[in-house]
């Protein structure tokens, strides 16, 4: 099978960590040793998040008062090139010498006149105190957000249209190397006025890019990889329970919040019913089970009805 794995929540760096290198390579070793398991039998793209690695950039670019900082776009192709790194290394000590690996910066477009511009709600960076939120957002001229009981910095999320590396990347799928590319949902770009393609300060959502990924590769699987372990209604609730199957319009149904589990919910929906192929949402220590449809949370149109 073709499938195309997106690595989110633990799989970088886990709620409350500090953002150190050894941290962040000790979460993609983790992640490594899942996917390592499954790379011999299967064509694999791995995409990943890349928030907070972008919030620290754009932090240190701003302690630095000789130049300004760097805008988003450029801050993304960055730390696609260094967690593309960590996850080839982490995975190359697993696998034969002979398995190829590709990282590929990735330039995704977006739409000008994207709402999303209007209303920031992309979380990047560190979590803050609601305290220390409210004067950086009026130092720096932020938006902020709740991010469960602390703040982020929140940006524009524009909706990705088109991947521009989609041939390159399909090139090298066929000949056999395991691709890491649209990380952090791409480098967000689009066309000018005089149609010359620019940068945005925004991040595109890492999930709904890789759900276009996944139906622009034809893929026969999407995995998204988060820290828990299937999708949960009455999350916070003693009756909460997990949703094992769905049809992606009674999942639609339930509603997730945009902050919590939505965006991972709509990317699996839209590609389980833009190609009629399964999407899955579960833990990063499941991908394996999750291959095997044994675990998370499986998104399907010929799933009849939601099973709990």
């Amino acid at each position: 099978m073709r499938i195309v794995i997106a690595l989110g929540g633990n799989a970088l760096l886990r709620r409350g960590e500090p953002l150190t290198a050894e941290n962040q390579r000790e979460n993609v070793r983790i992640a490594a040793q899942q996917i390592a398991q499954i790379a011999t039998d299967h064509e694999l793209v791995i995409a990943h998040g890349n928030g907070p690695q972008v919030g620290l950039l754009a932090l240190q670019g701003a302690a630095y008062k000789d130049v300004a900082s760097y805008p988003l776009d450029v801050l993304g192709a960055q730390t696609e090139g260094m967690i593309g790194y960590l996850i080839e290394q982490e995975l190359g000590n697993l696998l034969a010498y002979e398995v190829p690996f590709a990282t590929i910066l990735t330039q995704v477009e977006v739409d000008p006149h994207d709402p999303a511009f209007q209303h920031p709600t992309k979380p990047i960076g560190p979590v803050y105190s609601k305290e220390e939120a409210e004067r950086l957002a009026k130092e720096k001229g932020w938006a902020i957000a709740p991010d469960g009981d602390r703040f982020r910095r929140v940006v524009a999320s524009p909706r990705p249209k088109h991947i521009f590396e989609i041939r390159p990347v399909k090139w090298l799928l066929e000949h056999g190397t395991i691709v890491i590319c649209a990380g952090g949902g791409g480098i967000p770009t689009m066309y000018d006025d005089n149609h010359k393609l620019t940068g945005v300060e925004a991040v595109i959502d890492k999930d709904l890019c890789s759900a276009l990924l996944a139906e622009e590769l034809e893929a026969d699987m999407l995995i998204i990889a988060t820290d828990v372990d299937a999708v949960y209604v009455d999350w916070e609730k003693p009756t909460r329970k997990a949703v094992r199957e769905a049809h992606p319009d009674e999942l639609e149904k339930l509603g997730f919040a945009a902050g919590s589990m939505g965006p991972k919910v709509g990317a699996a929906i839209g590609f389980a019913r833009n190609t009629g192929r399964d999407a899955a949402i579960g833990a990063l220590s499941d991908i394996v089970a999750i291959t095997g449809r044994q675990a998370g949370t499986r998104v399907s149109t010929a799933v009849q009805g939601i099973r709990y």
